[in-house]
């Protein structure tokens, strides 16, 4: 399971819009969920009739800023898999290679209404 997915930095994505800082660059908040956006286009297209995936666990480290009209690159791979657990390798980076963020992220396949219906 892969997938890749690319962004623009927009003024809506910086750290000052979204409160998590005050410079104008990709905020951390944002680059997580382009970067959960990443899993759930690697591991949807597998998912049966009435699943869907719910995550569980993150570990990110936001390595280099980026700002507003930066092209991201997000690439999500599975690296582990045990049933309903699927684990997530995850890369950012600008078109010139540089590494903007790297991720682990653990998803857990879930019955959508099962799941729901316990809320």
């Amino acid at each position: 399971m892969e997938a890749t997915l690319s962004f623009t930095v927009t003024d809506a994505d910086t750290a000052a819009a979204l409160g998590s800082g005050r410079l104008p660059v990709l905020g951390t908040p944002r680059l997580l969920a382009w970067c959960e956006a990443a899993t759930c286009a690697a591991i949807d297209p597998t998912l049966p009739d009435g699943a869907t995936s719910v995550g569980t666990r993150v570990e990110l480290e936001h390595r280099a800023a980026s700002p507003v009209g930066a092209q991201v690159r997000v690439t999500a791979s599975a690296s582990y898999v045990d049933g309903r657990l699927h684990r997530f390798t995850v890369a950012a980076h600008h078109e010139d290679g540089k590494i903007v963020a790297t991720a682990e992220i653990t998803r857990l396949v879930v019955d959508s209404a099962k799941f729901l219906s316990r809320l």
